[in-house]
């Protein structure tokens, strides 16, 4: 039986989804252990950096842990990233897993230790909403928990999306996240030496913003240089999808890479595992994980 390690890195956590998180896992045959901050507020953080960090290090270190699963985003991650001890993480390398605001820990970890990084379900909005627990049928959760074993596992990935920008075929490994994280990444160390297919996805970002953030990514010359396609997931509660479209036509025609959308990469409760660091092709709106 394996041990889901559930951690916080990021915003402060709700009591009654952790611990719903930790029976509906259970209920799903899986060990469960909590970080010793798990509870811990200080602001909108879930307590300090400094026990984050140690956790974190612990974590990677305890050998009964097999899978490190994120308790939520929010905000926090960033303020983590130089402090991390990564020789730590590369000589202790097990999955490590999560969305949104955790984007900045998949990038930083998989940059400095070239370990496979999971973007996919958390703790508490995945698997935490359930009341009572178990409930293993609720909205989602049996979906995104097949998409994630399916990564862990290395099996091959297939995914299918609805919409096309600019047809083409481009190769890679996959990368990419939460756009408003990857961007706070801006001015350090953070894009790939490989060629790279760019994921992306955001919530409660307006059209002007979205732009903004593109834009601040192909200003930069190494993300023009290693971009070869662009993956797009849910850009929920954005203020103009008319807007967004047009300009997704627009950037698609601006860096005339392959740039496809309508991906379940996603804040929803529907959404796939991406294994950041694998290798894969985007045939049009089609992308295949090796």
């Amino acid at each position: 039986m394996k041990t889901i390690g559930i951690i916080a890195l990021s915003g402060g956590v709700s009591v009654d989804k952790i611990c719903n998180a930790a029976e509906n896992l259970k209920a799903l045959g899986y060990k469960v252990k909590l970080s010793a901050n798990i509870f811990d507020k200080n602001r909108y953080l879930a307590g300090s950096d400094e026990i984050k960090i140690a956790e974190l290090h612990n974590f990677f270190k305890d050998s009964d842990i097999d899978v490190i699963m994120n308790a939520r985003g929010g905000y926090g991650a960033i303020r983590l990233i130089n402090r991390i001890d990564y020789e730590i993480i590369k000589n202790n390398p097990k999955p490590f897993i999560g969305f949104s605001d955790i984007t900045a820990l998949l990038l930083m970890i998989y940059k400095r230790t070239g370990m496979v990084t999971y973007h996919g379900p958390m703790a508490c909005s995945d698997f935490g909403d359930l009341t009572p627990p178990p409930l293993l049928k609720g909205e989602g959760m049996m979906f995104s928990l097949d998409y994630l074993l399916k990564a862990l596992d290395g099996e091959q990935l297939k995914f299918e999306g609805n919409k096309n920008y600019i047809r083409g075929e481009a190769g890679g490994i996959i990368w990419g996240g939460n756009l408003a994280t990857v961007v706070s990444l801006c001015g350090l160390d953070f894009i790939p030496k490989e060629d790279f297919i760019f994921f992306a996805e955001d919530l409660n970002e307006p059209v002007y913003k979205i732009d903004r953030m593109f834009q601040q990514l192909i200003n930069l010359q190494e993300f023009r240089d290693k971009c070869k396609g662009i993956v797009l997931g849910d850009f929920l509660d954005v203020d103009n999808q008319a807007w967004l479209d047009e300009y997704f036509y627009e950037l698609a025609e601006k860096l005339n890479i392959p740039v496809a959308g309508g991906f379940k990469i996603t804040h929803s409760k529907e959404k796939i595992t991406l294994p950041i660091g694998r290798k894969c092709i985007m045939h049009d709106n089609r992308l295949v994980i090796r």
